[in-house]
Order: structure tokens, then sequence, then C-alpha cells
């Protein structure tokens, strides 16, 4: 998840109402060898939005992730082609039966403070996300059928997990990043300290944090993979995606996001590499299910109707992005395109608000600011439902606003709609975002319910093979679809600009450019 109107509305009709520009000629990407690297070197990012907390185990946005994976490790990881592989964990077994399984932990692995990592670590990380007074959305993650995966200590570098039964997604579950026991067994993690200020077992190690200005991490010298090629990565937080491609163009920060309206252009400027690759992402407009106006599934399946996708796409995206229709991403195994599609039909849309009974439907959309693409296609869909008789509000949050509203503790939550993003995980398993379990102190802020989608849910996580699950998420991709509890927007492609003269980049693809960033060095 990520990050005046009338005369903005004029300013983007005006400006999607003009011809494209002339394409440009796209230039080589042009990365530096190895032996450029200059060992003193600082990496400088841009952050979304301020971080809400750097521990792994409560946090709940990706720019808290983004630095939390700078600082922490867990058992596994992935690698550039979605596998799961060793990383705090050198090996592991697992019985005939899937129920338990043995992990054998590496033995040169100290915390940032010189302490040895251990077992008992490990074992106190699944137990803190399973306290039901820690405040963890990821305690699902670890709960099959309503019965809690066992973890216990067989030695100090040996951690047994002991599943209720055989549960599909443990294995890349088990990359949860590990917290330290001997700093947090006696304190409150909802409010430790260690929560600004972390320890962890990371490439590099926390420096600083600077509340709506950045957050500096440095190598660790220690690291058990070997030492960082990089000394120094400052995350800047500039939450407007603009601000950001400025700043990478005068050479402010290494990365940034590229707009589709700058894509032709940075393609072909000087001193930027462009790399554009498909991610496990999609858009979608949320409704507060435990809101009135959206308890009928008819009314929100007309917004779906009145909802034209390939105008947003080309209007906003000019061809990177596509329509999105479930709750799932093209790229990934145990997607379905069988789902209900409710293809742009006003009339339709003005047929089922008769149906449901409603007249002079009004609500407001929350929304990140800085994100354009989101706010364009708020704009947008504002005049597409205007069309059917819906009057929308538009409403522009800081994204640590936001994400304070859709976390609150509580049902119904204070917002009518929103529109958000999700960024999925490698597991097509999606208990933590639509289970009826999940609200209100999960991924379910909505308050979906739907006993077809538990009962999907929950059988798609206790399957085993790989087939079958498929199917079973087809199914649920299809009963969700028809629900439109959300209604899913557009599936983006990954565009990121980085600076010629960063290298040690992995493959484009959805684990990311920087998915192992000991290896990452700027030259001199």
């Amino acid at each position: 998840m990520r990050f005046r109107i009338a005369a903005a509305l004029l300013a983007f009709v005006f400006v999607v109402g003009c011809a494209e520009p002339a394409p440009q000629k796209e230039k080589a990407i042009l990365l530096p060898e190895a032996s450029q690297a200059d060992p003193e070197g600082k990496l400088i990012l841009s952050l979304g939005g301020e971080i809400s907390v750097l521990n792994p185990i409560l946090s709940t946005d990706t720019a808290s992730s983004a630095v939390e994976g700078t600082i922490f490790t867990g058992m596994t990881k992935i690698n550039e082609k979605l596998e799961v592989i060793p990383d705090l964990a050198k090996s592991w077994e697992v019985s005939k039966d899937g129920k338990l399984w043995t992990f054998y932990l590496r033995q040169d692995v100290k915390w940032h403070d010189g302490r040895p990592f251990t077992a008992h670590d490990v074992v106190f990380t699944f137990n803190a996300i399973l306290n039901p007074k820690v405040n963890s959305v990821r305690r699902s993650d670890y709960i099959i059928n309503g019965q809690e995966i066992k973890f216990r200590v067989l030695d100090n570098y040996t951690v047994q997990a002991i599943l209720p039964e055989p549960f599909a997604p443990f294995l890349s579950r088990s990359g949860m990043s590990v917290i330290p026991k001997h700093i947090l067994q006696n304190q409150d993690i909802n409010t430790a300290e260690f929560n600004r200020s972390p320890i962890g077992t990371g490439p590099f190690r926390f420096k600083e944090w600077v509340t709506g200005d950045h957050v500096a991490v440095v190598r660790n010298a220690n690291y058990y993979l070997g030492q960082p090629k990089l000394s120094d990565i400052l995350f800047k937080v500039i939450p407007d995606a603009n601000t950001q491609l400025v700043a990478l163009e005068a050479g402010e920060i290494d990365e940034s996001g590229i707009p589709p309206k700058d894509y032709s252009r940075l393609k072909a400027a000087a001193g930027i590499n462009v790399f554009e690759y498909d991610s496990l992402v999609y858009t979608y407009l949320g409704f507060n299910l435990g809101n009135p106006k959206f308890a009928d599934r008819r009314v929100r399946q007309a917004l779906a109707y009145a909802t034209n996708k390939e105008q947003l796409v080309k209007l906003i995206f000019k061809g990177l992005a596509s329509a999105a229709y479930a709750p799932s991403a093209p790229i990934s195994w145990a997607y379905s395109d069988d789902v209900p599609k409710f293809a742009y039909d006003p009339e339709k849309a003005k047929q089922l608000l008769k149906e449901a009974g409603v007249e002079d439907l009004e609500f407001t959309i929350l929304l990140n600011n800085g994100n354009k693409e989101r706010e364009n296609a708020a704009i947008i869909i504002q005049q597409q439902y205007k069309k059917v008789g819906v009057k929308v509000n538009l409403r522009v949050m800081e994204w640590s606003a936001l994400l304070k509203i859709v976390n609150a503790p509580k049902a119904p939550k204070d917002f009518e709609a929103i529109l958000m993003g999700w960024s999925l995980g490698l597991d097509p398993d999606s208990y933590s975002i639509w289970h009826s379990s999940q609200s209100p102190r999960g991924f379910n802020f909505i308050g979906y319910n739907n006993p077809e989608v538990d009962r999907l849910l929950e059988l798609g996580r206790t399957t085993m093979e790989k087939t079958g699950r498929k199917t079973i998420y087809a199914k649920l991709w299809k009963e969700i679809a028809t629900d439109q509890p959300y209604i899913f927007l557009w599936y983006p492609k990954a565009i990121s600009g980085v600076s010629e003269r960063v290298g040690g980049l992995s493959e484009p693809g959805p684990a990311g450019l920087f998915l192992n960033i000991e290896k990452v060095f700027v030259t001199k």
C-alpha cells in the first residue's frame, strides 16, 4: 500500500486531451563495472511517504518495509526467479506429512550490537507475532484453521515448526524478518523505543530517523554474506512523484519511479537508466462495507459498470498498465481471467442503482497525496460516476494520516471509499486481506465478509498440490469479483529510473532491482 479539485480537473482534461509528444530515440542501458565501485559510496533513495515504524512484525506500509529490508533478515528469502532460498537458515527438512519443519540456522550471524543470533530469536519472533497483545497484522500467516503453528528451540541453531496440518504458504512465510529476543523480551513491543532505533542482522545498521525528512543506515561490516559495497544508504522522504523525478534528474537521489507521461523522455535522457518490468501489484477502489451506502452488492456492481477502466489506462498510463478485474496479478501462477468483468455500461449502472432503490448517492474517496496516477484516476472516476448520477468527493491526505484511518482497530472505520494498491506476496494466499476474521485488526479494513470466500481461502492454504490450488484460487477470484468489495482498476508496470552511477542491480522483475542490496554500489 502507498502513498482545488475544479482547477485541477480543468488542467487534467487539457493535458490528456493533447496529443502525445513525438517519441524520442531510446538509449541503451549502461551499467558500471564492479571495478568502478566507490568503497565509501552513498546511495540515496526516496520514500513515497513517512515511515510508520521500524519493526517488521508491526509495520504495514511499503515505506517502512523498504527501510526494514536493509536492516533485518529472515530464515529464508526469495531470489530473482521468485524461488525461496536460504538466508539465516542454511537448510531445512520437512516431514512426509508436511507438518513438521526443521530449520538449521547459520552459526556465524551476529546482531548489530554484537550479540550472537540464535534459534531463541527466531522462536521469540514468531511467538510475538502470535501474541494477541502485539499489534501484528501477520498473525493469520501462522494460524491454520484456527490453530497456531508451534515453534520450538531444539538447540541454539535448530528451530522446529509444528503445523496442525499441511500449509502451502509456510516456506515463504518462514522468511519473516527476525527481531532480537535479548532486547525485546521484557518490553511492550508495540511501544518499544526499538521501533524507532532498531537492531537487526541485515547488511546495514540503523543510524538515524529524522521525522519527515530522512532515514539513514550504514554498512554492517560484519554482515554474514560479506561486507556490503555501499558505505551508507540515505532514504529521503519525498511524497510527491513529480518531485522525486526532478530530484533524480538533478542528481539528488539515485532512483525514482517514472510517471507514464515522462517515460519516453526519460528513456532518452543522459545519465539515467530506465527499467520496465511486470509487478505483483494492483490498484483498486475499496468500499467500506460497514457503511450502509455500500451494503447492497448491486450498488457496488453499478459503480463497477460506471467505471471505464480502459479510459483510465489509456489516459493515465499510455500503455504502461492494463485493466484489472481480479485480486491477483497476471504474472502470478494462480491468476485467472475467468471472472465477471463488468464492462463499461453506464445504462446498466443506472438500472442497478434504480433496482437497489438508491437515489442521489454521494460519497468521499480517500487517497494519498503525491501519487499523481491515483490523483488523476480519482478525478476521472469522479467524472465517470457523475454520468450515472453519483456525486464523488475527493480527499487527498498525507500517507501517514491515511494509514491511521485504515489501521484503526475498530469497525467500521472512518472512511467511505479509498483508492489504494496492494503489493502481493510470492504465494497467492490472501487470507489476511479477504478473510472475515481479519477485520478490523488485519488487512481486511473494508470489513468484507463472505462465508464462501472464507472457505476457499482456508482450502487454498491447506491444499498442497499446485494444480488443485490454482483451481481453488480461480473460484476465489470469481467469487470476490462478483461481490465487487473493491473495484479492481489496473495492473501497473513497474517503471524505475536509476542513476547510471549505480551498479550491482538485480535482474529487472517482480523481486525488484535492489533485491540483493549488499551487492549494490555507486561509482566514485
